[in-house]
């Protein structure tokens, strides 16, 4: 299995939810895993759990990033790190914006800029992209979040054109639904309330359903590279059809979102 040829991992957004799974399992399976978030005093939770080197750092400071990779050799890569603000175009602020970009885009984009070239100077690496449905269906508001999780959906296949020739691998995992502590952060609303809105009677897969994905693509012979791993709860479906009907100044809209 790969894992017998990897040492160690970075794993982004470890402070919690999927991150924090992730890096625990791939601690689990032997890697030296370095954990990044801002949250300190959650990474050394963490790192008193299960054995991770915690580095307090916002993956979007570009010099920080650099400075704290500049001697590392990192076999696997997660970029995990991800935020989401609800709006549309019309309603959103140039700090949604920015922000998503810069944390969904522009750091994974610096991080696989920086390790890249070494996974293929020793001809062995693995970059886990950590996506969303919403990079490939569209639903309403959250523009700069599809947009951003789309970009990575780009950026996954790209890197392994950019890495052709070397045992560099790349997986794109696309949740839909986690049960995570996202929706509390987006809607700023007590977790309790998020739990009981968004998760509350539904059958949602859990985190440790996602840090199966990861060890399941990283763990496959080296000749395999799963591409694009889609996990949905059961009872969710992307997509549906909607018509709108203007009757004068008003707009009937039918079907479902």
């Amino acid at each position: 299995m790969a894992f017998s040829d990897y040492k160690t991992a970075l794993v982004t957004g470890a402070s919690g939810g999927m991150g924090w799974a992730i890096a625990e399992r791939l601690r689990a399976k032997g890697l030296t895993v370095h954990a990044l978030a801002r949250n300190a005093d959650k990474l050394q939770e963490l790192a008193d759990r299960c054995g991770v080197i915690p580095h307090a750092v916002d993956v979007s400071d570009t010099e920080a990033v650099t400075a704290l990779v500049k001697d590392l050799e990192i076999d696997v890569l997660v970029n995990n790190a991800g935020v989401s603000r609800p709006g549309s175009i019309l309603t959103s602020s140039a700090f949604d914006i920015d922000e998503q970009i810069d944390v969904n885009l522009r750091a994974a984009l610096h991080l696989a800029r920086l390790l890249l070239p070494g996974m293929m100077a020793r001809d062995r690496g693995h970059i886990v992209n950590i996506t969303s449905m919403a990079g490939h269906y569209e639903f309403g508001g959250h523009i700069a979040y599809h947009a951003t999780k789309a970009a990575m959906h780009t950026v996954s296949r790209q890197l392994r054109v950019d890495a052709f020739g070397r045992r560099v691998r790349v997986t794109e995992i696309s949740p839909g639904r986690v049960e995570t502590d996202i929706f509390a952060k987006v809607e700023k609303i007590d977790p309790a309330e998020a739990k009981r809105k968004y998760y509350e009677g539904f059958e949602m897969p859990q985190v440790s359903d996602i840090a199966d994905a990861v060890e399941y693509a990283v763990g496959t012979p080296q000749y395999v590279n799963i591409n694009l791993i889609e996990l949905l709860p059961t009872l969710q479906v992307p997509g549906g059809l909607r018509t709108a009907k203007r009757v004068g100044d008003d707009v009937i809209l039918t079907g479902n979102k």
